[in-house]
């Protein structure tokens, strides 16, 4: 399934603990990684460079990025690693490279040199995740998301919809290759299915939401084991974002794969923006797949 893994890199702190897992999953699914950093030279220039960019500075440009490539492909190396320097707007060339080398999984930091340490709005990554055809794994450089010996626990969180699913069998294949457990869990945010904060959500439409999520939980459940995996259920009532990080904390979850988009309106109980939440907070990798096609979006 990924037979071929990018590894774009700005020579971070957190795009080498992504390239750790990229070495992990290319070995679990013997693919080909590629390393890539890119030269941004018309940012680097600034509004006021219209003459453009002398070669002394380009040069230290270029050396900057041979650094990056360095860093990250001392932990990749290996006989199948492509290593290339672009030159683009990032978030575009990673998209056109991936696209062009028909990449299987894109793995990146949720975090880069710029600023200060936080997943920024508008950021590269961000833009690659909510655009990128193949699924983007983000890592950031804890403690908890060190490799270590492995994957041993995978949570897929679901509220039920095709769009959620989208990520089911992108999960359950890494889960396969490293022989990890299945954690199948719904969060039904009952609050975030009111109509406003002034109204309680009837009894009966919660018990109806818990349901379809036993439901959709339990359906993950019998592929994993369909599979010859070890799966769990749980449905639990809460804020589907800090819930599920809470989940994942409380069972040592190495890696959460989920989809980009859930339900909208009144019965949403998983929110569109969970899987931001959770690039921006776990401390665990976090595996999007990106389902706007399947949302209608």
């Amino acid at each position: 399934m990924y037979d071929t893994i990018l590894v774009p890199t700005d020579g971070s702190d957190h795009a080498v603990r992504a390239a750790e897992h990229a070495r992990y999953l290319a070995d679990a699914f013997d693919a080909t990684v590629h390393v890539v950093t890119v030269l941004d030279l018309q940012s680097a220039g600034g509004p006021f460079d219209a003459g453009g960019l002398g070669e002394e500075f380009v040069g230290h440009l270029e050396a900057q990025g041979e650094k990056a490539l360095e860093a990250v492909r001392a932990v990749v190396d290996g006989d199948a690693v492509v290593t290339a320097t672009l030159r683009g707007e990032p978030s575009e060339t990673i998209l056109a490279y991936a696209a062009d080398h028909d990449v299987g999984l894109v793995a990146m930091g949720t975090h880069g040199r710029t600023g200060v340490d936080r997943y920024v709005a508008g950021s590269v990554t961000e833009r690659v995740v909510s655009r990128s055809e193949a699924p983007v794994l983000t890592a950031r450089a804890t403690e908890r998301s060190r490799v270590g010996d492995g994957y041993e626990e995978v949570l897929i969180p679901t509220d039920g919809s095709e769009p959620a699913g989208a990520a089911v069998e992108p999960g359950l294949a890494v889960a396969e290759r490293t022989g990890a457990r299945v954690h199948a869990v719904t969060v039904v945010d009952a609050g975030d299915a009111a109509a406003s904060p002034e109204y309680s959500v009837p009894e009966e439409v919660t018990a109806h939401l818990e349901t379809e999520g036993e439901a959709a939980t339990e359906g993950i459940a019998a592929q994993a084991r369909e599979r010859g995996l070890e799966a769990t259920t749980a449905v639990r009532t809460g804020v589907a974002a800090s819930d599920l990080l809470a989940y994942a904390d409380e069972h040592g979850v190495d890696l959460v794969a989920m989809g980009t988009a859930g339900r909208t309106g009144l019965t949403r109980y998983l929110m569109g923006s969970t899987t931001e939440r959770l690039i921006r907070h776990a401390e665990m990798p976090v595996l999007a797949v990106n389902a706007r096609d399947r949302a209608g979006d």
